[in-house]
């Protein structure tokens, strides 16, 4: 069995519905189910008896203790976090709570499982911590992408937090030899993505014939990579990753926020369009950027292809083809994710009403 924390949410759960779509390995399934995390998300696993789920926060030392020690684990892959930077911003305990709290409780329950396991299982268990390209900063127009090397440098309450996570699996890898694994990913997109963030968030407010805010002149540029490719090379660490060893993860993407939004309306015009005929770009506005908004950010994968043999099977125009098309089949999943406290975070946060 595997231990997943953060199963419910976008990443998780995808990693989750991956895994067991190419193995019958069960999963143990815990997520504390706040705002982002929808158990709709599992819902074609109902009644799957390799599939169990617990609510449960990973602050809580006593649950993780009585979990790890009933379902023995061979691995853990660790996704519960805060995510979103505006959220950071406007509130950053939680992430502090959640990213930072959260991580150094599940590597204490972890290792004192791990500490009492027999000599071979031992060797074979794996912690797998899931962070992101945030960690490092801001890249320069001209700069390389991001490598293993770069310095951690964040810049916003969330990519500290989970700089500070990094450090933290770091640090139990070398101090007390657990056998930690690192991933740092670009951003994700594709189904189950909670509407806070860009790419579900313009698609339905597109579809709603709402403005588009775009932060500031729309420049900023980032590397992008669907959610199914992540969930593979993740599946790839957790088999042949190395103890020790940190992995970026990247969709050789890089595109700009302009560039992304305009790419969802020429998709929308095409397979949505507006009735009046004319085209979701012109809903574009620009709004005042946000506080230590980050230029740039790319990754280098060229260690995972290399080491581990994964590279992206999607292109963005193709990954964002079905990820436009998923939200479009999926109407009521969207219903029930815009709740009354997400209209009330759109309105705080954009002057508008989802």
């Amino acid at each position: 069995m595997i231990f997943v924390t953060g199963g419910a949410g976008f990443i998780g759960a995808n990693f989750v519905l991956d895994w067991l779509a190419h193995c019958d390995e069960p999963v143990l399934n815990l997520d504390l189910l706040t705002y982002a995390g929808n158990l709709e998300n599992l819902a074609r696993l109902a009644g799957d008896a390799r599939h169990v789920f617990v609510q449960g926060d990973i602050c809580d030392a006593a649950l993780l203790a009585r979990l790890f020690a009933r379902h023995q684990p061979r691995a853990v892959a660790h996704f519960a976090a805060e995510s979103h930077v505006d959220r950071s911003i406007l509130g950053p305990g939680e992430f502090v709570r959640a990213n930072i709290e959260g991580t150094f409780c599940l590597l204490e329950a972890a290792r004192a499982y791990w500490a009492r396991l027999p000599a071979a299982e031992a060797r074979a268990f794996r912690f797998h911590h899931v962070s992101t390209d945030e960690v490092y900063g801001s890249l320069r127009p001209e700069a390389p992408p991001f490598t293993e090397q770069s310095p951690h440098a964040p810049n916003s309450p969330y990519s500290a937090s989970k700089a500070a996570s990094d450090h933290l699996a770091r640090a139990w890898h070398r101090t007390y030899g657990l056998p930690v694994t690192i991933s740092h990913c670009s951003n994700n997109y594709g189904p189950f993505q909670f509407p806070e963030k860009l790419i579900p968030f313009m698609i339905l407010a597109a579809l709603a014939d709402r403005p588009l805010p775009l932060y500031g002149d729309g420049a900023q540029a980032r590397d992008w990579l669907h959610v199914s490719d992540h969930c593979a090379a993740i599946r790839r660490i957790l088999v042949a990753g190395q103890a020790g060893e940190t992995y970026d993860i990247g969709g050789a993407s890089e595109r700009t926020n302009q560039e992304v939004v305009r790419h969802i309306c020429a998709l929308l015009d095409r397979l949505r369009p507006r009735a009046d005929g004319r085209s979701h770009a012109e809903r574009i506005v620009h709004v005042t950027d946000r506080p230590g908004h980050d230029r740039r950010y790319a990754i280098e994968a060229g260690k995972i292809t290399r080491e581990l043999g994964w590279q992206p099977a999607e292109t963005f125009a193709s990954g964002l083809e079905k990820t436009v098309r998923w939200y479009l089949d999926h109407p009521e999943w969207i219903a029930n994710a815009q709740s009354g406290a997400y209209r009330e975070w759109i309105a705080r946060q954009y002057g508008t009403t989802a």
